[in-house]
């Protein structure tokens, strides 16, 4: 066997992951390019990732540190890209744990943690961030041996190495003192020393395990995995095992391995080696390379389970058309497709009333993909999210979240207050340093719209962490959002008179100087039901003016709506209306008259007598 090892890069949201796998690519003297030279998070090169600083898609490197080649894998943090996380593990040996030193170990951490320990994968504990003036070292070290007492770890594993760093400043130590560390060499030292090397068998026949898949527009479907047993070349012919157990027997086109933030082409990799391959068509995440003389699958990797629904379709806007690129119903769902090959967490299945029923593990997971979507170019409407629903022994369940809160003090009491009112159940509360830990149980559908206000609530002081608990029976009485909403009536642009004679009706959603359409949502009533306004309302001209008129009127700023916060909003008779240029709310039916019909059960075409 090769001098190889495997380690995957495991934490809470925020801990630094990225910061560390970028100071170990850099230290290493791996080979960078030009464009990656003055960046700050080299792995995380999605645009999305960037600017949300998560990480959201999984990613490879490698690097060579004393003659030996250390395969990287920087996994996604956020619970709703947890199934991320589950796949890529199983191409590790061992995992650096990562804790932050004020934070300690966090519902992320709690949950990746698991599926290492359920892998028998060997564990290294990272404290990081011991920079922060605020930190708690010890204390964060005796709450990550209790999270391992917790699940279950036995005596070896809770034994586990510690290493204290400072991504931040690319240094670590084994000792909490920042003033004595020289460089990051300490974590390279400890994975060569405590990873064990990669298992597998290269004389037995071969076996690889697909765990992630990407796009390459000459070479097709470019799978990526770790050979489990056997030995891979170049052009190979293979057996392709799919999740129903059918064969097809295949020939690689290419056969590459990772070398810094690339892959190189390579003739030959064995058992132990992450290896990425072209040449098979139909394949997708969790099936198994075979050898072609005696082809044995590898157990399927399970596919978590999706919890909320959205209704996609093409723009049928007024200005459908004007502001994207892709906006035909073939050219999303060829899209839609595509997507599956990718994220199997995703499913997508046709709307009998028209258009897809695309499923995720979340909100957050969906609507990063709509923002994809978005900057790709695509035009599409969605409508409101809905929880997805089984039944067993007659019984209807609904999926529960489990949901751990971290509030100051002060807003304790509005925060329970709010969860109490969407059906959550309390399991746990600690006050630590005026700080409050709150720990719900709620049904997925009591979430649909409180991340904006707890944040709101908290003046944006708040930490919400979320992860699916079960499958239960639904304790809630859900009503609509009780507050209807501010419905344009003419076409145009917005003025400044028209919007100050409604703003005392409600909240605005947009300014002066913006352009909506007849049946457009412009804000939230501040009743119950739905308003029609003219915000397209001229002043009239007249050479009569009283003395100081106009001088006092205020006009409020607008209640900015992003993707996130108009999915939220949105009832069952409104949709989202997403381009590449603008994300409006609008009614499903645009005429007043036309809703109203509807809303009485009358033919919308009937006229009235």
């Amino acid at each position: 066997m090769f001098n190889l090892r495997n380690v995957a890069i495991i934490a809470h949201v925020d801990h630094g992951k990225t910061t560390l796998v970028d100071s170990l690519l850099r230290q290493s003297k791996t080979q960078l390019g030009k464009e990656t030279i003055d960046e700050t998070c080299i792995m995380d090169s999605n645009d999305l990732e960037k600017e949300r600083g998560i990480t959201i898609f999984s990613k490879n490197a490698s690097v060579v540190w004393k003659n030996t080649k250390i395969n990287i894998i920087d996994t996604p943090g956020h619970a709703d890209f947890g199934g991320e996380v589950e796949r890529v593990l199983r191409m590790a040996d061992g995992c650096l744990l990562l804790v932050d030193a004020k934070e300690g170990p966090m519902p992320q951490t709690r949950f990746v943690l698991r599926k290492a320990l359920d892998l028998k994968l060997k564990i290294i504990v990272v404290i990081n961030k011991i920079d922060k003036p605020d930190s708690r070292i010890k204390e964060v070290l005796n709450k990550t041996f209790d999270l391992f007492i917790d699940l279950g770890a036995d005596e070896e594993t809770c034994n586990f190495p510690v290493i204290y760093c400072s991504s931040k400043f690319g240094k670590a130590g084994l000792e909490p003192d920042l003033t004595t560390m020289a460089d990051i060499s300490p974590i390279f030292d400890a994975i060569v020393k405590y990873i064990p090397l990669p298992s597998g068998d290269p004389d037995k026949p071969l076996q690889m395990l697909v765990t992630t898949i990407s796009g390459d527009n000459y070479k097709g479907r470019i799978a990526t995995g770790r050979i489990s047993n056997g030995i891979l070349n170049d052009n190979q012919p293979i057996i392709h095992i799919n999740r129903l157990g059918q064969m097809t027997a295949c020939q690689l086109t290419s056969l590459t391995v990772f070398e810094g933030l690339g892959r190189v082409p390579v003739k030959q990799a064995e058992a132990g080696e992450i290896v990425a391959i072209s040449g098979i068509p139909n394949i997708t995440i969790g099936e198994t390379i075979a050898d072609i003389n005696n082809p044995k699958a590898l157990p399927l990797l399970s596919i978590e389970e999706p919890t909320i629904r959205m209704n996609f379709n093409v723009n049928t806007s007024p200005v459908a058309g004007s502001e994207g690129q892709f906006s035909t119903a073939r050219q999303l769902g060829e899209r839609l497709i595509k997507e599956l090959e990718t994220d199997v967490a995703l499913k997508i299945e046709d709307d009998p009333n028209g258009g897809w029923k695309v499923s995720g593990r979340g909100e957050l997971h969906i609507a990063i993909f709509i923002e994809r979507l978005r900057r790709e170019g695509f035009e599409l409407e969605v409508g409101r999210p809905q929880v997805i629903t089984k039944i067993v022994d007659g019984k209807t369940l609904v999926p529960y979240e489990q949901i751990y809160l971290e509030v100051p003090e002060a807003f304790n009491g509005i925060i329970i207050q709010k969860l109490n009112s969407r059906y959550g159940e309390m399991q746990k509360m600690d006050i630590i340093d005026s700080t409050v830990y709150l720990e719900f149980i709620i049904p997925t559908r009591g979430l649909f719209g409180f991340r904006s206000q707890f944040l709101t609530d908290t003046k944006g002081l708040g930490i919400i962490n979320i992860g699916f608990y079960e499958f239960a029976a639904d304790r809630g009485n859900w009503t609509d959002r009780g507050r209807g909403s501010l419905v344009a009536t003419e076409t145009g642009n917005t003025l400044l008179y028209g919007l100050l004679g409604i703003q005392d009706r409600g909240e605005l959603f947009i300014g002066p100087s913006v352009f909506v359409y007849k049946g457009e949502v412009v804000g939230q009533n501040s009743r119950s039901d739905d308003i029609f306004v003219n915000v397209c309302k001229e002043k009239k001209a007249s050479n009569q003016r009283s003395v100081g008129h106009g001088v006092a009127e205020h006009f409020d700023t607008p209640r900015v709506m992003d993707l996130e916060a108009a999915i939220d909003y949105i009832s069952d008779d409104e949709l989202v209306e997403i381009t590449p240029k603008n994300i409006r709310i609008r009614k499903k039916i645009l005429d007043e008259l036309e809703a109203k019909r509807k809303a009485r059960g009358l033919n919308i075409f009937q006229t009235d007598h």
